[in-house]
């Protein structure tokens, strides 16, 4: 089924990311599974080819470009990669760069977003706590206003689940400034991290995404200044309803993504692998299998388009991005098991990118919202 979301520039810019991912990422996989990390040198390069400023201005070293289909592009093709990648980058560039964006004063975008552009500081975001999940209004981190007057901030809590945790520079998170309000008492902070009391955990040992760096967050009587507020006080769970959409959407597309080009590798082994003298595509449990594969990934991707398209126009509702979220993680998880089971005892094997891909899925039904919320939020826009 043709896609009509994307012109001869999404094409042409799609060549430029598929290159990168030749040339940088795909000579250093090893290395970025062993070392549980995406290593310095390697998101300054990215940043040279331009795919962190996309959506940031001109005047502070981005592309200013609007249209989020070029985001999508990026998205797709890293996840294509692996799932790691794609989702480091994109916590960095399309979930954590936007608060600042929006919300950053003339001041604090000058001094932050060129070298966000250029990859020499690397984002992550702060909303998840130990206690809290994803009930984000429910978060005890706090911050309270210096007794001396001097009108600075003293932060203390943790966060956990954080991509991009240990190596950010710089880290967006959500503080409780008022515990009398519930929701219209968290406020946005950015922390830096040579910020004294501010201290990150060891990268946490996980099941999947080896690659990608994800730690717990500390303040300990992190003393800030009153400029690294970013919004205005009490507004910062209005700012994040705001924004989990395209955070939503991202993981979407990233997981369709990643398992269509699993599922073509493996019908590739399908017709390679023989089994009593036939290729073992060519019985009829797994031909019929892998057709209904094929269409459970075009019918998914067709919304998902429908809803990049949307997103891109400025029309995309929080509670279709979390329809594509939850079903499109579900369907990634679904496809790649079968893919697993395709593949017999080397679908279990982790030199085998199937295997790997399996592992790396699990987690696309928790964050960014668990399935469960995401049908909890279709269901009360029903009236349920």
């Amino acid at each position: 089924m043709p896609r009509n979301i994307y012109d001869d520039d999404h094409e042409a810019f799609r060549g430029s990311v598929r290159e990168f991912v030749e040339r940088t990422l795909k000579p250093r996989a090893e290395e970025m599974i062993r070392e549980h990390v995406i290593p310095r040198d390697i998101w300054v390069e990215a940043g040279k080819q331009g795919f962190f400023g996309l959506g940031i201005p001109e005047e502070f070293g981005g592309a200013g470009i609007v249209d989020y289909r070029f985001n999508a592009v990026v998205a797709e093709e890293l996840a294509k990669f692996n799932a790691a990648t794609s989702s480091c980058f994109g916590i960095h560039s399309d979930i954590t760069a936007p608060y600042i964006v929006a919300l950053g004063t003339q001041e604090q975008k000058e001094r932050w977003l060129p070298q966000v552009v250029t990859g020499e500081k690397i984002l992550s975001i702060g909303m998840t706590e130990p206690s809290g999940g994803s009930d984000l209004a429910a978060l005890k981190s706090s911050a309270v206003k210096a007794d001396d007057g001097s009108g600075d901030w003293i932060i203390n809590g943790s966060k956990t689940f954080i991509t991009n945790g240990h190596q950010c520079d710089l880290a967006v998170v959500a503080i409780r400034t008022d515990p009398t309000k519930g929701a219209k008492g968290i406020s946005l902070f950015v922390l830096e991290a040579e910020d004294e009391g501010f201290s990150k955990g060891k990268p946490l040992d996980k099941v999947g995404q080896p690659e990608s760096d994800t730690s717990e967050l500390f303040f300990e009587n992190v003393r800030v200044p009153a400029d690294r507020l970013l919004g205005e006080p009490g507004m910062g769970f209005i700012s994040m309803m705001q924004k989990l959409p395209q955070e939503r959407l991202g993981n979407a597309i990233a997981n369709i993504a990643n398992c269509r080009q699993i599922l073509e590798e493996t019908i590739d082994y399908t017709k390679e692998r023989k089994a009593f003298g036939q290729p073992i595509g060519a019985f009829q449990h797994n031909k019929f299998k892998i057709a209904e594969l094929v269409t459970k990934v075009e019918v998914t991707e067709a919304y998902i388009d429908d809803c990049v398209a949307a997103h891109a126009e400025g029309k995309l509702t929080a509670v279709d991005a979390a329809k594509a979220k939850w079903w499109a993680a579900e369907v990634q998880c679904d496809v790649l098991d079968e893919c697993v089971q395709l593949h017999g005892g080397y679908g279990f094997m982790n030199e085998y990118r199937v295997a790997r891909a399996w592992k790396d899925a699990r987690v696309h039904k928790i964050w960014a919202g668990t399935n469960e919320i995401m049908k909890e939020l279709i269901g009360r826009d029903l009236g349920l």
